[in-house]
């Protein structure tokens, strides 16, 4: 083989190797939302319910698909589905890109033969999910942003207006009051240089804030903190709620789908987002697994509502348990928009008064000394 034959393959290989680099690089970047499985679900549902083979419908979806992640992952599900193997099978191997929840329900489909129904019924509780999710972030979203201006604020007062009028007075040589020295203090420890204190106080707060993470990812750390969350004023029975909704909608689409109590129970406790719930969901399978009612196992730990545990042992009585849970789950997602709007009405004026309590210390400190003055003179 020539020298150039052999610096052309060589070119080729490299370029090669780098598109498969630039490949791998997007697949690892990118992440799945819960839209983009929503939106998955619900398009295979339509097509395969149209008849289209199932290789097919994934070959469509995966030739589609502008997420780098799951199209990577639909891509190797379709071999493996071309050559036999189950399709919930070959999802189980993604478990970053399908959750138990949604391989549990796929495989449940499957066997019964009703994919399409449980893909469409999936989709419908996923995108019920995101919005519920979203709309509690957007609650929370407002105080943070109102709490960095009111922040940014009252550093930009006490850094550069509250200086200048101190040498004002200093000049004047009136009195300053103890208020008023308190807030120079504060403006004091902002300017000074170097800024050794001030990045020793950003230095504790980044510390304190990485040490609640390691205590909030060990078991017993994320036990203690959901319960404290669980009994907060205002944010407690937002989440409380929203937990409730999830477990409800979820349990009972698993349920309905023809998922054995047992695993479905093992799926909504690993997705009840809060560790006490999840805790007392656990307690309540162990109960069920001895022979308990549902309704009884879960009143046990007093975490969920009365209301909920009551409509739940009228659907066992009734032998309509996951028509029953959906009603539930309906409820409480209604329960948890009117909390979430509730919450909003409430915060404004609260962050109204935080806002205006800042700007307020900042000018009293500067005119109680003018005060003075005008009391001296008079």
């Amino acid at each position: 083989m020539t020298t150039s034959r052999i610096l052309r393959t060589k070119s080729r290989d490299e370029k090669f190797d780098f598109k498969k680099l630039e490949e791998n690089l997007n697949v690892a970047l990118s992440s799945i939302g819960v839209k983009d499985l929503a939106i998955f679900a619900r398009q295979f549902a339509a097509m395969f319910n149209a008849g289209i083979a199932m290789a097919r419908c994934l070959s469509i979806l995966s030739e589609q698909c502008s997420n780098a992640r799951l199209k990577q992952a639909l891509t190797k599900i379709r071999a493996d589905v071309e050559e036999g193997g189950a399709l919930s099978d070959s999802m189980k191997k993604f478990p970053t890109v399908f959750d138990k929840l949604f391989t549990s329900m796929v495989a449940a489909g499957e066997t019964g033969g009703v994919l399409d129904e449980v893909l469409e019924r999936l989709a419908v509780m996923m995108e019920k999910n995101h919005k519920t999710q979203s709309e509690i972030k957007s609650a929370m979203s407002y105080p943070k942003t109102v709490m960095f201006i009111a922040i940014a604020v009252f550093f930009g007062m006490t850094t550069f207006l509250l200086p200048t009028f101190a040498k004002i007075f200093e000049e004047i040589g009136t009195e300053l009051p103890a208020f008023t020295v308190f807030m120079l203090g504060i403006s004091k420890f902002c300017t000074q240089q170097p800024p050794i204190p001030q990045v020793l106080t950003v230095l504790s707060l980044i510390g304190a804030f990485l040490a609640y993470q390691a205590f909030y990812k060990t078991p017993a750390g994320k036990r203690i903190m959901d319960r404290i969350y669980l009994k907060l004023p205002l944010f407690g029975p937002l989440i409380e709620k929203s937990a409730v909704a999830r477990f409800c909608v979820i349990f009972g689409s698993l349920t309905r789908s023809g998922v054995p109590i047992m695993s479905s129970m093992e799926i909504v406790r690993d997705v009840a987002g809060n560790q006490t719930i999840a805790d007392a969901i656990e307690n309540a399978r162990v109960n069920i697994q001895q022979g308990g009612l549902i309704s009884t196992a879960l009143a046990e730990k007093e975490v969920f509502p009365a209301l909920a545990i009551q409509m739940i042992a009228i659907g066992e009585e009734s032998g309509e348990l996951d028509k029953m849970l959906m009603k539930v789950g309906a409820f409480y997602e209604t329960e948890v928009e009117e909390a979430v709007k509730s919450l909003t009405s409430a915060l404004e004026p609260l962050m109204i008064l935080v806002v205006g309590g800042i700007v307020a210390s900042v000018l009293l400190s500067m005119y109680l000394p003018m005060f003075k003055v005008f009391q001296d003179l008079g």
